[in-house]
């Protein structure tokens, strides 16, 4: 039963800052078979995900060959769109926490932390960027690192650095610096701040559609809310589902590598066969995870996973070049902090179709900038909703420098031990890694590196288990995810149904994978950042209108009179109520 104290607190907050509507979240729901789920979103989800896998397995090269013709449209007209956009995000996110509405805690003024600082920081990495940080650690400086002769890799076009030398070492760092660093974590930032916002502080379902709230008001509960949730669960399963496809590649390839090609001890196969085995295996990991709920299961695998990275990272900080590693870091931030103007403005129109080591300009931006970005916007429905689930309780300035620094820095320390151990190699001329990832795919990369130090194959057996923990987490988070859209925006929801997404996670996964469809998935989902990116460009709008209603509310004399009612309240809302002219009263419009 809720204390008096946090019922008073309740009421004040729903009294003055929720909007006045009867609609709960999840109110029209069905409630059967150990289900709760929103009957529109839920049902139209899976005959639409049904209806895809099918024609995409139906069609095989030819659905292939449709989405690569989209995805090259996209990148084509549309990725001065794509850079413009999450340069508009970093610079909103950061105006939220370094103006007057940083001091807005999510949940309202006297909402308390659901997580310690530690425990969120482990579930901010698991579900935002942990599994792509083991895939692209080593094998994207390797593929912007080149080689002398230019045969295979190219130096990233906004350096001029010829292939094989330390220039381009210096350069591969300061553009995976900047893939992997603020603007990604920018578009997670404004996605979970608006989806906890208008959740925590307005009362409203943790759904997309509610971020919409202050331009469509009623209507989020309709037909616009479920298009727009719909086509959520759309790219949040395929995203989710086409990343352990793709993913589960690289668990195969190190095991068969460290146990095979290093160890001699089995040999293992790869393909399709052992990595749906490997679907299977996770999937079931998954499942008994996600069913012990947010805190017993996707909290403490979160934690392990941090205190296995940490582990990782300190042995290789140890028995690798440890000066070399430090130094790539200093070097590589301050390239990357020196050029981040030119880098996130580059789109490669000007000039954009010289030839540059097998590529064009235009083309280098489609496979890595453009295509991060899309990727990243794609996946932000996903990461951004997991994010304001477990953010409730921190100011916006807390959690922006927690979204949006912490994990940047951190990622940067990871790339330059492990992408920066892989470049010491290259330049001491012993080889190994680049050739590796030109001839075996980017999958070896992370182990082809490790192999070059002591204990290789006991490093490479620990990242192995880091890249299937991950896989795990990420699935937990999907499901979770999923979820919510499908229950209305509730925030518990039924074990059954938990599990069933969990299932179906896997199960999309390996049949796409059997069927061959996961590359062209690939595609699709990625493409889908377009629209995506129009929608968040309208969000850095309708946040701020959220905020600046809750700072006027804040602000007045009404809620300064209400506070004092509340004896047992003690309210702290860093705003000054003089701030506001006159401290008049606000009534909630938003």
């Amino acid at each position: 039963m809720a204390s008096s104290d946090d019922e008073m607190s309740d009421g004040l907050q729903v009294e003055l800052f929720h909007p006045d509507s009867d609609r709960e979240p999840g109110d029209t729901n069905i409630q059967r078979l150990g289900f709760d789920i929103h009957p529109v979103v839920f049902p139209i989800s899976l005959v639409v995900i049904v209806a895809f896998v099918a024609a995409t397995i139906a069609l095989g090269e030819q659905a292939a060959s449709v989405y690569s013709d989209i995805f090259s449209f996209v990148n084509g007209n549309f990725g001065w769109f794509y850079i413009t956009s999450v340069n508009l995000f970093i610079l909103t996110v950061i105006y939220f926490a370094a103006s007057k509405y940083g001091n807005i805690r999510i949940g309202g003024v006297e909402a308390e932390k659901e997580f310690s600082d530690f425990s969120w920081m482990a579930m901010l990495f698991s579900a935002g960027m942990g599994i792509g940080l083991m895939f692209f650690s080593v094998a994207e400086p390797m593929w912007h690192f080149g080689s002398s002769a230019s045969d295979f890799m190219v130096v990233p076009p906004a350096f001029d650095a010829a292939g094989g030398t330390a220039a381009a070492a210096t350069a591969s760092m300061a553009t995976t610096f900047f893939h992997w660093g603020l603007h990604p974590w920018a578009i997670y930032a404004l996605v979970g701040l608006g989806l906890a916002f208008f959740s925590f502080n307005r009362g409203l379902p943790l759904t997309f559609r509610s971020i919409f709230w202050p331009l469509l008001g009623e209507r989020i509960y309709g037909w616009p809310g479920h298009v727009i949730d719909l086509v959520t669960v759309f790219a949040t399963l395929f995203g989710l589902s086409t990343s352990l496809g793709l993913g589960v590649s690289q668990v195969n390839t190190g095991l068969s590598y460290v146990l095979g090609d290093t160890l001699g001890l089995v040999n293992i196969p790869t393909g399709t066969i052992p990595q749906v085995l490997l679907i299977a295996g996770i999937t079931l990991i998954a499942t008994a995870s996600v069913a012990a709920g947010l805190d017993d299961g996707v909290r403490r695998l979160s934690t392990v996973n941090l205190y296995l990275m940490f582990g990782l990272l300190g042995f290789l900080i140890i028995v690798g070049p440890t000066v070399y590693i430090f130094g790539s870091f200093a070097d590589g931030l301050g390239a990357y902090l020196g050029s981040i103007f030119s880098l996130s403005y580059f789109t490669g129109t000007i000039g954009g179709a010289a030839a540059l080591g097998g590529y064009t300009v235009k083309g280098w931006m489609g496979s890595w900038t453009i295509f991060y970005w899309g990727w990243w916007i794609a996946w932000s429905p996903f990461v951004g909703m997991f994010i304001a689930r477990i953010s409730k309780g921190r100011t916006v300035r807390e959690f922006v420098m927690g979204v949006l620094v912490l994990p940047s820095l951190f990622s940067f320390m990871w790339l330059s031990t492990f992408g920066g151990s892989a470049l010491w190699v290259e330049l001491q001329g012993a080889g190994g890694v680049a050739s590796a990832v030109a001839n075996q795919g980017q999958t070896i990369a992370m182990f082809a590196m490790l192999n070059q130090f002591p204990l290789g194959a006991l490093s490479g057996l620990l990242a192995t288990v880091l890249v299937i923990t991950f896989f795990v987490t990420s699935s937990d988070s999907g499901s979770l995810v999923i979820d919510h859209l499908t229950s209305g925006g509730k925030h518990d929801v039924p074990k059954t149904q938990r599990i069933f997404w969990a299932v179906t996670e896997g199960t999309v996964a390996a049949t796409l994978l059997i069927g061959g469809g996961l590359s062209a998935l690939q595609t699709a989902s990625i493409t889908t950042g377009l629209p995506f990116a129009v929608i968040l460009v309208l969000m850095c709008y309708t946040v701020y209108l959220g905020l600046d209603n809750e700072y006027e509310i804040l602000a007045s004399e009404q809620f300064a009179e209400r506070a004092q009612e509340s004896d047992d309240v003690d309210v702290v809302s860093g705003v000054d109520p003089q701030d506001v002219s006159g401290g008049a009263d606000v009534e909630s419009s938003d």
